[in-house]
Formats: structure tokens, sequence, C-alpha cells
């Protein structure tokens, strides 16, 4: 089994693993603020992964990159897709541990992707979650330490609780600050970017959730007075939010789960949409030496 990491800081605490570098627990005061399981058995559904070098997924599993084709495994066999990257499975590294501190605590981990055929770029990966009393931190860097350019896209992939696991999540209140949704085909696959106006997606103002299933891409963030992007999600016991630069991450997944049996909601901030590799679409192109970092918190609302 892989190794577990504590923080606490006030009325925070976290689990972390080395196993993708996961978010395996996050509660305030006790309660749960995203889907947890147990740490000997597989990560359902990337609950708590880190997404790179691409989120979301790549339409069959093939892209241009360069005037190259790529072929990567497919491991969305049902849509023929590449999903969530590259480290979902991997083993990631502790290099530093405070698991409390009078300010906070903290813990950060190193993996490097290394080329194989569908990806032959090495980019070195760092993570550093810190907690504070006000929440959780997370803040991705990735350096190509290879010598050409490398396509790259990132994000997290937590499942926020604003109740019990058994709870329906239709019941929940969600507010997403996005003006645009991507809307997608039966491989959800990106078809056409619309206004959520007179759409089921437009949760500008908090509302519930409601019956139709959400998975889906949105964009044009409108941040709050601080530049921050906010997702809230409020049920009957608690709140939860997921804050970010939208300048980094300007777009964000939604997954109600519907279909899935999974609990919770899944809140995604990514640097691309789906299919952004043979798009282009906010792509990052890591020339050699370059860095790229991003950076989003989770906190009790």
């Amino acid at each position: 089994m892989s190794r577990q990491f504590s923080l606490r800081s006030g009325d925070m605490y976290a689990e972390i693993t080395e196993r993708a570098a996961a978010l395996r627990v996050l509660r305030h005061g006790g309660r749960d603020l995203i889907v947890s399981w147990a740490a000997d058995r597989p990560i359902p559904y990337y609950s708590g992964v880190l997404l790179a070098p691409w989120p979301n997924r790549i339409g069959g599993a093939r892209y241009v990159f360069d005037g190259e084709t790529y072929r990567l495994p497919v491991n969305e066999e049902d849509r023929g897709n590449a999903l969530h990257g590259l480290v979902a499975d991997a083993e990631w590294e502790a290099v530093e541990w405070l698991p409390a501190g009078e300010q906070q605590s903290f813990l950060r981990l190193a993996h490097t992707i290394t080329p194989s055929p569908g990806y032959p770029f090495t980019v070195a990966l760092r993570v550093l979650y810190t907690l504070t009393a006000h929440g959780l931190t997370t803040t991705l860097s990735a350096q190509n330490i290879g010598d050409r350019p490398a396509p790259y896209g990132c994000g997290p992939h937590p499942w926020l609780l604003a109740g019990d696991p058994e709870d329906p999540v239709e019941e929940w209140e969600l507010r997403v600050p996005a003006g645009r949704v991507l809307l997608v085909d039966d491989r959800l696959l990106p078809r056409t970017l619309e206004d959520v106006a007179g759409t089921p997606y437009d949760f500008r103002r908090t509302r519930r959730v409601g019956a139709v299933p959400v998975d889906h891409a949105f964009t044009a963030l409108e941040p709050d007075a601080d530049g921050r992007a906010r997702v809230s999600l409020r049920g009957p016991s608690r709140a939860v939010e997921v804050s970010w630069d939208p300048a980094v991450l300007p777009w964000v997944q939604v997954c109600t789960g519907a279909g899935l049996g999974h609990a919770g909601i899944a809140v995604e901030p990514m640097t691309c949409p789906p299919d952004a590799f043979n798009s282009g679409t906010d792509l990052v192109v890591l020339e050699p030496g370059d860095k790229h970092e991003a950076s989003w918190t989770i906190s009790a609302a």
C-alpha cells in the first residue's frame, strides 16, 4: 500500500497518498468536504487525483502535435478516448512533509513523466499541498526538462460533498460563475461552445442542481472582487467551495455523476477544455526549460 500523509491546521484535516499524489481525505470540523475511499482499495472515479499532462479526454486517443501524429493508450474504453492524463496511477515521491504547524502544514511530492510512444516528452512535476485553518491549497508545477516542445494541460479531480455521501446531489445548491458551456457529443467530445443563458447549465446564480445531468466544461469565468473564480456547493449540513485564478485555469469541468452511482459532484478547474491536444484551445506548449504553475483551494464555505 502506498504511503499516506496527514496534515492538520485548525479545524482542517487532510490525507494525501503517494499513489497519484491523490487527496484522499479533506475534513473541516470532522465533516468530509470531499469523497474519500479506503486506502487499500482502487481509487474510484479519479477521486482526488491530479490530471496531467492533460485533463479530461483526448478524442480517439490520438492527436497531432508539431506535425507528428501520436497514439495514446485507450483508458476510456466505452468511448475510445484517452482520459485524464498519465499520472492518475503513478507513484509519486514525497520530498518534504510538515504534518502540523502553528500557521500551516504542508506536503511536497514529485514525479517525472518520461517519454513514451504516445507522449515522447519529459516533464518534471511537483505538487505542494498546503493546509491552513482556511482550507487546502494545491499548487502543481510542471517543467519541460526535455529537448523538444511539449503539449501540456492540468487540473484536479475532487468530488465535493455538501452533505452525506448517501444524500441526493439533486437537492444541493450549486453556483458556477461561467458565461459559456461546452456542449458535447455522445463521446463527451466538444461540439459547440454556447452561452449558458437559456440552457439547463446556467448556474451563475446559486440554485438547486435538479435532475438534469451535468458533465460539461464551462468557461468565460467571472471572478470575484479578489480576482478568483469560485464554484460553491451547498447542502443541508455543510458548504464547500473551490477557488482559483481563472487567468491560469480558464475552464472548469462540473460532473454531477449521473448514472455513475458515485457520491458528490466533481469540480475540476482546468487549463484547457476536452480534446485540447487536437483543437489547440488554450493548450499550454512548454518549450524546453519552460515552467507552468497552477493553484486551487478547497475550503469550507
